[in-house]
């Protein structure tokens, strides 16, 4: 919608009404005398009037919304922005900066009768204030439970009761080809209401690792493919079968545009499971850890490092991993019923695994085979404090000038001069490296590499995403 171009057609289309409301006059002057034309246009068949719907005009999808959008619901936030005025201007008058209340608008879905509803992490992110509306227009205060950044989830609570839930289904059985509806608020109340929009289409694929090159968020795992269009607003909304069960919560699109060009992708309802119960049970994440870190190919093209297979590049002391067995060189095959065939499979797998359960492994080493059982722990904290973690490297905002000397790929970002000893073990960082993203966050500078890390310190887990030679490398680590 342009409103520049819309303006012109209304006023068209009023001086267009008042001339068809003259002509309309004089045909009601001249109806008094029944001529062949209107005779005939009175013999016209009239619609019928029914308040049924016929069984054909129903069909999986239509019992499938049915089912589903009573139960989704608009999620509103309220963030205070900060508005930097002209330093001059303030020094002269004494006026500070100013701020101003930033408006945001998501999709999510109810999961508890008692009030739980699932959105995105980055539809309440900054917020200052949520709430919650229902189908039916009645809006609720929310509080946000938990926030799980690296998985884009977070759970609110509204306080109601007897409310409508979605069913979840099971995201491990999800079939190429079958059918895929996304039900969200796109493009938030432009459409004039509070009731939900639904978009079909199929499921394109499944097990998808999102490795962006580009600006913006460049990695998700272990996504969900549709061409169900998804469009801003949809964040959060649920994708659901043709059966009305949830198999998962619509998080990104690749667009050029900004809109949908039919490549969607929705975190899978199975993880989505397992973070609200950690979320609603303990307000955080308990974040699975083996101790390795895979070898990333140092090459810039994604293909290579899908066909390396997942190499174990370092093994922790004392972690899960080394007590295991597991050394520098080999190659994970298979965790559980999963089969691993690159560093990104392993990522995604990562995410799916429990803190204290025990995964069997299938690994090679040389020519041989061999079988070995890790059990999951907590991920170490890293103890470094903050304002030590900050002093301690030296960031720098990407130029031209350095990513031509240092051949760096990213058009933006924050290079790390320097690192302490310490701090670039625990952080799994090293000098050279570029920080591309924190969390769900893009990184453009220095700046907004130590504003992220100010905000996500005392918020669990953060995942960073580096450049480094050429290649996509993450670490995970908590600050205290």
């Amino acid at each position: 919608m342009r409103t520049t171009g819309s303006r012109p057609r209304l006023r068209r289309g009023l001086v267009l009404g008042s001339r068809r409301a003259l002509l309309l006059g004089l045909t009601i002057t001249v109806a008094c005398r029944e001529t062949p034309e209107s005779a005939a246009a009175a013999q016209l068949p009239q619609p019928a009037v029914t308040a049924t719907v016929s069984d054909s005009r129903r069909n999986a999808i239509t019992r499938a919304v049915e089912r589903v959008a009573p139960a989704v619901v608009t999620v509103q936030t309220e963030a205070v922005e900060r508005v930097q005025g002209d330093p001059l201007f303030e020094w002269m008058y004494g006026r500070q900066q100013s701020s101003r209340i930033v408006p945001g608008l998501g999709s999510g879905f109810i999961v508890g009768s008692d009030g739980v509803v699932v959105t995105n992490a980055h539809v309440v992110a900054s917020a200052t204030r949520v709430s919650v509306m229902r189908r039916d227009g009645t809006v609720h205060p929310a509080r946000v439970l938990g926030t799980d950044e690296t998985n884009d989830i977070a759970v609110l609570k509204i306080d109601a009761r007897d409310l409508p839930v979605v069913t979840l289904g099971n995201s491990g059985s999800v079939l190429i080809g079958e059918w895929a509806i996304a039900i969200g608020n796109p493009f938030g109340f432009v459409l004039g209401n509070s009731e939900p929009a639904v978009t079909a289409g199929v499921i394109s694929g499944v097990g998808r690792n999102l490795i962006a090159r580009g600006e913006g968020p460049s990695a998700y795992f272990d996504m969900i493919q549709t061409d169900a269009s998804i469009n801003p607003g949809n964040s959060g909304g649920p994708l659901v079968n043709a059966d009305g069960e949830v198999i998962g919560v619509n998080s990104s699109i690749y667009s050029p545009s900004g809109g949908s060009v039919g490549i969607g992708f929705a975190i899978p309802i199975n993880r989505v499971r397992r973070i609200v119960e950690d979320l609603v049970a303990h307000g955080t994440v308990r974040r699975p850890w083996i101790g390795v870190r895979l070898r990333y190919p140092q090459g810039p093209n994604v293909r290579d490092a899908i066909l390396a297979g997942a190499v174990i590049a370092t093994v922790s002391p004392a972690s899960p991993a080394a007590r295991a067995g597991l050394q520098p060189g080999d190659v994970i095959l298979r965790a559980g019923p999963r089969a691993v065939r690159n560093a990104f499979d392993w990522e995604a797998t990562l995410l799916d695994l429990r803190v204290d359960e025990s995964v069997p492994l299938r690994v090679r080493r040389g020519a041989r085979e061999y079988d070995a059982t890790v059990r999951v722990q907590d991920l170490p904290e890293v103890t470094a404090p903050k304002v030590q973690v900050l002093r301690d490297l030296e960031l720098v905002t990407l130029t031209p000038a350095i990513r031509a000397e240092r051949s760096i790929r990213r058009s933006a970002g924050a290079l790390i001069l320097r690192a302490g000893d310490r701090t670039a073990d625990e952080l799994g960082v090293q000098p050279g490296d570029v920080i591309v993203q924190i969390n769900q966050t893009p990184i453009a500078s220095a700046q907004d590499a130590e504003r992220a890390l100010n905000y996500y310190g005392s918020r669990g887990v953060i995942q960073m995403f580096l450049e480094r030679a050429g290649a996509l490398y993450s670490t995970e680590f908590v600050m205290r």
